[in-house]
């Protein structure tokens, strides 16, 4: 599919300070930063610790993605806790205060839509339609979270037949189910978006996926490059600019997959994007040593996209 326009969506970090409190000047200014690239800022998402975050945390996320105009998703979390049934409701909610600030949600999955049985999901993802007009289901790792699940193509073909659900964020890890989705997508709702989560093979745009992926957050700039050049057909420009992204999301998101979020803290501060390479509590670190590949990739980009390395005040 080459020339294709590809749609890209970058999971924005939610930046800490090294007293463990938000770094909010930092997250509006990547969300603006994500905008001015090009690519949809995806806030709220697990890369924004959505998950952990406290509501009124969430609603001022969605209020600076609001305020940085332009179009924005983000996650709608149900907070349950493991072995709660599914409920409705509390998706429904998130979902209607994201629509009410201009976005469109993800919904996250959560502890109840796993207790459900495969069958009962496109009944679920049905009863959330009348919380908008659009919204993304998320299919979702374990590698990631605890909560998260798979889907079957079974339940994936149930969900092009509900036109409010415009897309599947699928984050496997793995190409093979991902294809299998961009096979029935093309024969039965082409219009349906299969937002690629696989940070280890983000060549898949070439197959036909577009992307919401946390590995964006640290280049949005080089995503952003690497996508126009596959739109005006320079193979060479694509494959050399995905080479380098490719590695360091090999390296950002190896096991165990949530410490990426640091990688993504200590590239961003690397870069002068972020005061600062802290995260939330809940997530894993990455050892210091990272720090020479990640420098070495940061050469690298400046010799391909442009740009230096900086120092962390932090």
């Amino acid at each position: 599919m080459t020339r294709r326009r590809i749609t890209g969506m970058a999971a924005v970090l939610l930046p800490f300070a090294a007293d463990g409190t938000i770094d909010w000047d930092g997250f509006a200014a990547h969300v603006a930063r994500t905008h001015e690239a090009g690519l949809v800022p995806a806030v709220n998402m697990d890369t924004g610790f959505g998950p952990v975050l406290a509501p009124a945390d969430r609603t001022r996320a969605l209020r600076i993605a609001a305020q940085a105009g332009g179009r924005f998703v983000a996650g709608a979390h149900a907070d349950d806790r493991p072995g709660a049934p599914f409920g409705a409701d509390a998706h429904l909610r998130a979902m209607e205060e994201i629509a009410r600030h201009g976005g469109t949600p993800v919904v996250f999955p959560s502890w109840g839509l796993r207790s459900l049985a495969e069958g009962d999901l496109p009944g679920a993802f049905a009863s959330l339609a009348r919380g908008c007009d659009r919204f993304y289901a998320f299919e979702l790792s374990e590698a990631f979270l605890p909560q998260g699940r798979v889907f079957t193509p079974a339940t994936f073909e149930a969900l092009l037949g509900i036109p409010e659900c415009v897309g599947v964020k699928h984050s496997s890890l793995l190409r093979g189910p991902e294809l299998e989705r961009l096979a029935l997508r093309d024969r039965l709702r082409p219009g349906f978006s299969v937002l690629t989560g696989n940070d280890r093979a983000i060549d898949m745009v070439v197959h036909g996926s577009d992307y919401l992926l946390g590995l964006a957050t640290l280049a949005p700039d080089w995503f952003a490059a690497r996508d126009a050049a596959w739109h005006h057909g320079d193979d060479v420009a694509f494959a050399q600019r995905n080479d380098l992204l490719q590695y360091l999301g090999q390296f950002a998101f190896r096991d165990p997959v949530p410490a990426y979020r640091h990688s993504a803290a200590q590239f961003l501060s690397m870069r002068g994007w972020i005061a600062c390479d802290a995260t939330h509590p809940s997530s894993p670190r990455r050892p210091a040593t990272d720090l020479e590949v990640l420098a070495e990739i940061l050469r690298r980009g400046a010799a391909l996209f442009g740009g230096g390395l900086s120092r962390s005040a932090c």
